[in-house]
């Protein structure tokens, strides 16, 4: 599995699988954030599968699903609080990482600079200056 990191704190990634969590724990992440929504495709793994798998390897597990309706402030509050929350590195995924980015983006405005911010998602290889205005 591609991981991407946003910072030392933050990684993104497509979809995980359960198999993988023993790998996650042992590379030093303690929070998993799944932000794919169930049934997106047929060979997804489900939350409910993925939460038991996290929580079997050590992690702690949060279900924030963003799908075609879009970002509520309530997903970015629960994104900014898991990872408040965390002890440590939080991997977050969904189908490609794009939306785990930004809900990660969104929970930092007003945290962090709106260009340090982008650039950060930048380096991960993810466009998030559409945002801009939502950032500051």
């Amino acid at each position: 599995m591609e991981l991407k990191r946003i910072n030392d704190h933050v990684s993104v990634a497509g979809q995980l699988s359960p198999d993988e969590m023993t790998q996650y724990k042992a590379a030093g992440f303690t929070t998993i954030i799944n932000n794919r929504p169930d049934g997106e495709a047929p060979d997804q793994p489900s939350a409910a599968t993925m939460e038991a798998a996290a929580r079997a390897a050590g992690l702690d597990y949060h279900f924030i699903p963003m799908g075609r309706e879009g970002v509520s402030p309530e997903m970015v509050e629960q994104t900014r609080a898991a990872l408040e929350g965390s002890s440590g590195p939080v991997l977050c995924f969904c189908r490609t990482g794009t939306r785990s980015t930004t809900l990660w983006a969104l929970s930092q405005a007003g945290r962090m600079d709106a260009n340090e911010i982008i650039s950060a998602a930048g380096n991960a290889g993810y466009d998030m200056s559409h945002l801009a205005g939502h950032l500051g």
